[in-house]
């Protein structure tokens, strides 16, 4: 079994004022009864609202806390890279800031890591909390996307994934890396293990991206991710001095 001394929680941020006192409540919750050491770091990308300001305030009263702080707005991707080298645990847990995905999945997703010797759990939202129009756009985007990558992974869209460190640490940070994070990691060798988990409909503030946005966006990078798989090299050193 993997063993597991710390985990960190990386969390990107823009314009979620409101969840975030509550997102760290629950957190602290999740993680309490995990024999382990945890933090928080929340990279904000340049919100325009008093996030940062929020996360300050929490470092300031938590050092469970820590922040990344964005110069300007870089997207998604960027700010999990960012996560990724801040992260000091041993494994890394990424979530969005909206509250829709539940910190109590936490403990299920480290048991699943350490009981199934997994590089990595993704979790697949069994019950989606969205509209008609964001569920039916995300069947047929993941279905493309199984398609071109020869995925069978059921819903990548879920923000919710825990991975190996040194790992997320290796993998090519570009517009659109959070879509393919299973594919990258597997192409690395990652065991990847998919659980249900918990959706919630957002309570505050609102969705940054449309459902346009996204499948423009994801049809661009399916090509460079296609690319790569074919192009991908992996190599074992046998010695070394």
């Amino acid at each position: 079994m993997t063993k597991i001394q710390s985990l960190s929680m990386v969390i990107p941020v823009f314009n979620e004022e409101d969840n975030l006192t509550i997102l760290f409540k629950e957190i602290t919750s999740a993680v309490a009864p995990l024999a382990l050491e945890w933090e928080v770091v929340f990279v904000d990308d340049a919100s325009t609202d008093n996030s940062l300001a929020v996360i300050k305030n929490l470092a300031q009263d938590d050092e469970h806390v820590r922040y990344v702080a964005f110069a300007h707005n870089c997207g998604q991707s960027a700010a999990f890279g960012a996560g990724f080298a801040a992260a000091t645990g041993d494994i890394i847990i990424t979530m969005d800031a909206d509250l829709q995905n539940d910190p109590a999945d936490v403990p299920k997703m480290v048991n699943t890591f350490i009981t199934q010797d997994a590089d990595m759990v993704i979790g697949w939202r069994a019950t989606r909390r969205d509209t008609m129009v964001k569920r039916i756009s995300s069947i047929i985007a993941n279905g493309v996307r199984n398609k071109l990558t020869n995925e069978t992974v059921r819903d990548t869209g879920c923000s919710l994934k825990a991975m190996r460190t040194d790992m997320a640490r290796r993998l090519p940070v570009f517009t659109g890396m959070h879509r393919f994070l299973p594919t990258l990691m597997k192409m690395q060798g990652a065991t990847v293990v998919e659980i249900p988990v918990n959706h919630r409909h957002r309570q505050h503030g609102e969705s940054k991206y449309g459902t346009w946005d996204r499948l423009v966006a994801s049809s661009y990078d399916l090509f460079a991710v296609r690319w790569m798989q074919k192009r991908h090299v992996n190599y074992t050193i046998k010695e070394q001095k």
